[in-house]
């Protein structure tokens, strides 16, 4: 994300904070919105509210667009405008019910991620794909995590210097298919801003030290199966947590004619 504009800069602390946040994440409910600000200090009877007042604000500004794309409470979206305050070069995306589920659990991943005490100590910080995929080129890159978890030096943690790739794992694919998605992921070395054939360049250092994996229940047997299949040593740096329902169960895309 590159240098956020004059209009990004008029914007009430809060709204900017919560705009940022909706703009790297693709699309966030409502409700996550307002989990959020719970997190930030915002008490908890007043979160809702005070994310809905902010959403419209947004929205009169024209920096978002908000619509009930799923049961439960509506989603909201960075505009054209909105990825321009932000300093965001990157394709506009409305999100659409085929990516719905997957959006709003890699969302509940970050939320709870940074409310762990380890975060707040390593002084963690969160790089979503859509960060990754907004740099020169971002056609010729092979495959983005969901997410990137940078780790600071000099925290005192195990894990201090270190990035992690984050991926969340909905729908059941091939074995083939996810194990050939961790080789690329294990073998990356640059970042996403390097030129074509110099994101994997043989025996440089890895750009992941851990490939963090969640998946729901009927995919974790397949990841698991994929870890198998690269092989021990490399397997070793791939972990693998089965995601809770609460993170699946929340996002259910409406049915034509449902009102």
């Amino acid at each position: 994300m590159t240098t956020p504009n004059a209009a990004f800069a008029r914007l009430p602390q809060g709204d900017a904070a919560l705009l940022r946040f909706v703009v790297e994440m693709y699309a966030v409910q409502l409700n996550q919105l307002a989990a959020l600000l719970t997190d930030w200090g915002e008490p908890a009877d007043s979160a809702s509210g005070r994310a809905r007042e902010a959403v419209a604000r947004c929205r009169a500004a024209g920096y978002v667009d908000s619509a009930e794309l799923s049961l439960g409470e509506p989603w909201v979206w960075a505009t054209r405008k909105g990825l321009d305050a932000c300093g965001m070069k990157t394709t506009l995306v409305k999100p659409g019910p085929s990516t719905l589920r997957h959006t709003h659990a890699v969302t509940e991943v970050r939320l709870a991620l940074e409310r762990t005490s380890s975060w707040r100590q390593s002084r963690a910080w969160w790089r979503s794909e859509r960060m990754m995929l907004a740099g020169e080129f971002p056609a010729r890159l092979g495959h983005a995590p969901d997410a990137e978890v940078h780790y600071p030096a000099g925290s005192g943690m195990p894990w201090a210097g270190e990035v992690w790739a984050i991926e969340v794992e909905l729908s059941r694919k091939s074995v083939a298919r996810v194990a050939a998605i961790m080789q690329a992921t294990l073998d990356r070395t640059g970042d996403f801003a390097t030129p074509p054939g110099s994101y994997a360049v043989p025996g440089a250092p890895p750009r992941y030290a851990r490939v963090i994996y969640l998946a729901s229940p009927t995919a974790v047997l397949t990841v698991l199966n994929a870890r198998a299949e690269v092989g021990s040593p490399r397997s070793s740096r791939i972990d693998v947590h089965e995601l809770p329902d609460s993170v699946l169960r929340l996002n259910t895309p409406k049915r034509k004619g449902q009102p």
